[in-house]
């Protein structure tokens, strides 16, 4: 028996020297490669341009698991080829209810050593400070979920683990058979009902403001700004004087009309046009959000604003802003910040480009800048539509001349 998980353990070696050598090489090669690259031969680089690695992608790092795995394999072979080889001479034979008890704690200690390094040092890299009403009700959301999640998650590792180790396998006690116990099973099934209740109706509630379709009683009519997705670029549109934002068409989408602004719509004849999104401070903004071709999300992560832009289907996020950016560059000790508007959603190519300038600022900031914006309406969109209309007309006069016909 010993004789032949020894033969078979060889055999495991010799695999696994196989898949060792076969991974330095691909490795020696990934590093010639990468150094004639660096010493600039052309032919060298041109081909690495051309045709990427294909061993610094998933390939490699399947082979490196595969090894890891016949690693531990062969490793236990050999413990196993001892175990019998002990039996065999008539000592006494590893105890593994010992070892896997002890492999277990170790990896509980780990565990806990992992998360807490996870915690110090990417825990940092978390969504940047609130700067809207809703976002700091999300952000307490967060961190109560993250808490209870976190503390239940120690608890019950330390118990799993410690469990395992404490109860091993031993000859000098016997396991008892406990099938049922009615206190145990309300309290683990009641107890996270009541929280797990509390944040879905907190979240609720939140979720409502955000996307209710009315303003609140005693609240400001909230400030309509239309957000229109295509690759690679935002389309910015603001309602005029009458404070109403004009219907869109996509049929009416042309050169000049990037949108497709309806224009027979009495409100879009005085609506603006914005490379910027500039918006008042402790006001209610409504973004009206469109894509004319794939699907986008319109992502502002200082004010917790994400919501997809799906062609055919239009959406709206609400949301206050609570710090100007005059503000907000104080208190990040930056003069060259900037609140950004990305999209998040891979669109294509160049969706690592699409963003646009998000700006807050006081009320009388806001009005001066509106009243420098232009008018959606141009005079070569207004040459076009007068073009359409009297094209139109002919058509129709075509028409009915051939059914006098």
């Amino acid at each position: 028996m010993a004789f032949k998980k020894l033969i078979n353990s060889k055999k495991l070696l010799s695999l696994f020297a196989m898949l060792t050598l076969f991974g330095t090489q691909v490795l020696m090669a990934q590093v010639e490669s990468t150094t004639k690259a660096a010493e600039g031969a052309p032919a060298a680089a041109a081909n690495a341009a051309d045709k990427p690695s294909v061993w610094a992608g998933p390939l490699y790092y399947v082979l490196l698991f595969l090894v890891v795995c016949f690693a531990v394999a062969i490793v236990g072979k050999i413990l196993r080829v001892y175990d019998l080889t002990k039996q065999i001479q008539g000592k006494k034979p590893m105890n593994w209810n010992n070892i896997t008890g002890i492999l277990f704690l170790l990896f509980l200690i780990l565990g806990l050593y992992g998360s807490y390094w996870s915690f110090t040092t990417q825990g940092a890299m978390i969504l940047p400070s609130a700067a809207s009403v809703h976002g700091e009700s999300l952000d307490t959301m967060f961190y109560v979920t993250f808490g209870i999640t976190v503390t239940v998650f120690i608890i019950t590792q330390i118990l799993l683990f410690g469990f395992v180790f404490q109860y091993r396998g031993s000859d000098k006690r016997k396991a008892t058979y406990y099938p049922h116990n009615n206190a145990i099973e309300a309290a683990w099934t009641i107890a996270p009902a009541i929280v797990l209740t509390v944040l879905v109706v907190f979240g609720f509630t939140t979720w409502r403001k955000i996307t209710n379709h009315v303003d609140a009683e005693g609240e400001k009519a909230s400030i309509d700004i239309e957000v229109v997705g295509h690759q690679f670029a935002w389309e910015l549109r603001y309602p005029g004087k009458d404070q109403k934002l004009g219907k869109m068409n996509y049929k009416l989408v042309s050169g000049t009309n990037k949108v497709g602004v309806d224009f027979k719509d009495k409100h879009s004849m005085d609506d603006l046009v914005a490379d910027t999104l500039v918006v008042p401070v402790n006001k209610s903004i409504r973004l009206n959000i469109q894509a004319q071709d794939v699907i986008h999300s319109v992502y502002m992560p200082h004010f917790r604003v994400q919501l997809n832009a799906v062609p055919g289907l239009p959406t709206f996020f609400k949301f206050t802003p609570t710090v100007t950016s005059r503000q907000m560059k104080a208190k990040e000790d930056n003069a060259k910040f900037e609140y950004l508007l990305y999209c998040n959603k891979i669109c294509g190519g160049g969706h690592y480009n699409m963003q646009k300038v998000v700006r807050v600022v006081t009320e009388a900031e806001y009005q001066t800048w509106l009243a420098q914006q232009k008018p959606y309406l141009t005079d070569a969109l207004k040459k076009e539509l007068k073009f359409a209309e009297t094209k139109q007309k002919e058509e129709k006069s075509e028409n009915r001349l051939a059914l006098n016909n």
